[in-house]
């Protein structure tokens, strides 16, 4: 025993154990945070069901959400109607009912005895609303025009979804007229009254300059009510049709065809129209913007503000951190101040993320910022431009978190390159300076890059710093747009992080917010996984191309 001990195999064992709990522990996680988060587009079967509450009767039509056994106790404590029940536990079914127009109740809980019947009826439709949320019940007729159509007759519901393809693409058409071309002109004409601030400030606002000005700023707005009218033309077409619905109380909606984003009918589908289903509505959560409080729709600003923020970040951190490694140990005695330098980036990395969030905004906004707003923007304030939270303090921000990291790793690259590559190449007649940047730089870049890697992985599930330097609920307009200058370090963005913890903590529809938070955060994991693989790609390849060198 004692020689096996000895051996070191036990220690072995023991930490190939547990790196493989660990491992299981993390695939453990990301398949929970993948089964909650993708079932979410699943379409669930719709019941219709007879309940009976407080002595009244009455239809309720929904998705079956969640299911729990609860104590009767505290059911007692609530107020519940127990009537008919045994025993010490009771099942209750969590209902997303929709409606919430015409329902106090967009989420419901009924509890079994409740129920007096349930059936999945064919002919149940879910409509997915821009507004509201979805609407559940019978479809019974469309209105094109002038025309009522009896859409109970039609088995396919073809006409419903040629008239419902017909007003989303006009919506398109519509969104896309005002984000780009209303949104061009309202752009240009925000950048001519700073023009002709800027020459107001200046004293330098000649007669000619304002007439130009005027002439410009009145073409603008020819051109923008042409647009307008071309909108409004766009709004009034899709808003020609309406969907007729039987609600759960018996009552006929009429529905705007321009409110509605899809119908399907899941009691009538097979399970491959339901993945198809599926890969549709998760396809559509990656490419479109939330809705109602970000406990709808999708999160493609989310998803383009993280990787936007991270990539600006790995700009700015690695040749920062290059430097200083550089600095550190090809070039710095080993002196009292440089072992000062070193233990200082050790201490960075120890530093509370928040910490770095406020200095990033007393920094970089306020007095970075405001510095560049009073020599450069002056005709822009009191509004500030670069002095309020944006896009580009938090990679700085972000940046500096991460910087001891970059150099920690690079400086250890370094130190791995055998003296006599730069004694060879030093003898060989080259400078120091060619020697690191041709010889030792590509060299240690598989170390860079392994820097890089943990940089990224470290800033991209960062929330904190970012509440105060830049990340919003909602932002309008994305940093990249077709604008001049078409990138806009200035402006506010959305973040992945951010997403999830406003739509678990701050959102006013906890149960249609639950599976958001799952599959926000399942995104996330995925994106930061996707840079990660990227970057190791880069780095497989330096590695390969150098280890000649190493040799």
């Amino acid at each position: 025993m004692n020689k096996w001990f000895k051996s070191g195999n036990p220690w072995i064992w023991m930490t190939a154990g547990a790196v493989s709990i660990s491992l299981v522990a993390v695939i453990g996680l990301l398949l929970l945070i993948a089964a909650r988060g993708l079932v979410y587009f699943w379409p669930s079967p719709v019941l219709e069901m007879e309940v009976k509450q407080f002595g009244e009767t009455k239809t309720v039509i929904g998705e079956l959400y969640d299911t729990e056994l609860v104590p009767i106790e505290r059911l007692k404590a609530s107020g519940a109607n127990l009537e008919g029940l045994d025993g010490d536990f009771v099942e209750r079914f969590l209902i997303k009912t929709g409606n919430r127009e015409y329902v106090n109740l967009d989420f419901r809980w009924l509890t079994e005895n409740e129920i007096l019947s349930k059936k999945q009826p064919q002919g149940i439709a879910v409509v997915e609303r821009r507004t509201n949320g979805n609407f559940y019940g019978y479809v019974e007729g469309i209105v094109k025009g002038d025309t009522t159509i009896n859409a109970a007759d039609d088995a396919d519901h073809e006409k419903l979804f040629e008239l419902l393809e017909r007003s989303n693409g006009i919506i398109d058409q519509a969104d896309s007229l005002q984000r780009h071309d209303i949104g061009g002109i309202n752009y240009s004409l925000e950048r001519l009254r700073l023009k002709q601030r800027k020459y107001e400030l200046a004293d330098e606002l000649t007669p000619e300059r304002l007439a130009s000005i005027e002439a410009d700023a009145e073409q603008l707005h020819q051109d923008y009510l042409v647009l307008e009218k071309q909108l409004f033309a766009y709004r009034d077409d899709a808003r020609r049709d309406q969907l007729i619905i039987r609600d759960m109380r018996g009552e006929l909606v009429t529905i705007p065809m321009d409110n509605v984003l899809d119908v399907f009918f899941p009691n009538e589908m097979n399970w491959f129209q339901k993945l198809g289903h599926w890969g549709h509505q998760a396809v559509k959560f990656i490419v479109s913007e939330p809705r109602e409080a970000n406990t709808e729709g999708g999160v493609f600003p989310a998803i383009f503000g993280t990787v936007f923020m991270v990539m600006l970040m790995a700009v700015i951190v690695t040749p920062l951190g290059v430097v200083a490694a550089i600095y550190l140990h090809e070039y710095a005695g080993n002196n009292s101040f440089t072992r000062l330098i070193r233990i200082a980036v050790i201490n960075l990395a120890g530093v509370p993320s928040i910490v770095y969030g406020v200095f990033g905004l007393g920094f970089f906004v306020y007095m970075l910022g405001g510095s560049i707003d009073s020599l450069f923007y002056q005709e822009s304030l009191p509004t500030p431009t670069f002095g309020s939270p944006g896009v580009i303090w938090a990679a700085l921000t972000l940046a500096i978190l991460t910087l001891p990291v970059v150099i920690v790793s690079t400086e250890e690259g370094l130190s791995r390159i055998p003296s006599a590559v730069r004694q060879g190449s030093l003898a060989l007649g080259a400078t120091k300076a060619e020697t690191l940047w041709r010889i030792v730089i590509p060299m240690a870049s598989p170390a860079i890059m392994t820097g890089l890697i943990l940089a990224v992985a470290r800033a991209a599930g960062e929330v904190a710093p970012l509440m105060l330097v830049g990340v919003v609920k909602l932002a309008p307009t994305l940093p990249l747009d077709g604008n001049f200058p078409f990138i806009h370090l200035e402006r506010k963005f959305m973040h992945l992080g951010f997403h999830i913890y406003d739509v678990g903590f701050q959102s006013p529809n906890v149960e249609a917010a639950r599976p958001l938070v799952y599959a926000t955060a399942f995104l996330l994991v995925t994106v930061i996984i996707g840079l990660n693989l990227a970057a190791i790609q880069i780095r497989n390849r330096l590695r390969e191309k150098f280890k000649t060198l190493d040799q």
